[in-house]
């Protein structure tokens, strides 16, 4: 079946539509979140700590939120944003003001979320008055800041969706086979030797149609692929 990797897999997904300029196109590439991440600075005495963490579903991204809001319990406020999916898509998100004017906190916040090139991540800023207000325009840029300071704190990783089919080719085509493999980004994770070579070959949604033409001219049309249809997206 095929499945995301980023150190490690996860099941179930299925690529999200992303829209670029009117077009729409579908990701199965896409950075994230490599590890948490946490920023914290001081606005006109109130403490604001941003922390980011990689969120695969929205179960994962409340479980964050949750245990944010365990850590700083005492906090005045745990504002909250995620964005599920490849950066930029709107088919899940969540945000929350936790009691800051409305629009002030929450949307800024997601905003910040779907413009950092960056999918799957949810973030939780936690605030701690200070004694000044800051006003609704105050408060929006500071999320914003917030955010965004922990943004370029974060070490970033790659999602990688793969998919896997059968590879049936002569004995006479290994070599040539094995040796094309590495630069698509392919890899033989099964092998059953018979009259012929049988590979379950596994590589990225991205590079399976140049794999194709490249297994097809190496061996001048005569490898066979074998679809699964159970392995496609």
């Amino acid at each position: 079946m095929s499945r995301p990797a980023i150190g490690m897999h996860r099941r179930g997904w299925r690529p999200s539509p992303v829209r670029h300029g009117g077009r729409v196109t579908v990701s199965h590439r896409y950075p994230v979140p490599a590890a948490r991440c946490r920023a914290e600075h001081t606005i006109d005495r109130s403490r604001f700590i941003c922390t980011i963490e990689r969120a695969a579903s929205s179960d994962t991204a409340q479980n964050f939120i949750r245990e944010m809001k365990t850590e700083f319990a005492d906090a005045t406020h745990n504002c909250w944003a995620f964005v599920v999916g490849p950066p930029g898509s709107t088919s899940r998100v969540g945000l929350s003001d936790d009691g800051e004017p409305h629009g002030t906190a929450g949307r800024p916040m997601l905003t910040v979320l779907l413009h950092s090139g960056v999918g799957e991540l949810a973030a939780v800023v936690t605030r701690y008055y200070g004694g000044v207000k800051l006003g609704t325009g105050g408060l929006a840029r500071a999320y914003t800041a917030t955010v965004q300071a922990a943004l370029t704190t974060m070490t970033r990783g790659e999602r990688v969706e793969y998919g896997e089919f059968t590879l049936v080719l002569n004995y006479t085509h290994i070599s040539t086979v094995q040796h094309l493999m590495p630069a698509l980004e392919a890899a033989v994770v099964g092998e059953t030797y018979g009259a012929d070579v049988q590979y379950r070959v596994r590589a990225p949604l991205e590079q399976m149609e140049a794999l194709r033409r490249a297994l097809n001219d190496a061996t001048s049309g005569q490898a066979i692929v074998i679809d699964d249809p159970a392995a496609r997206p």
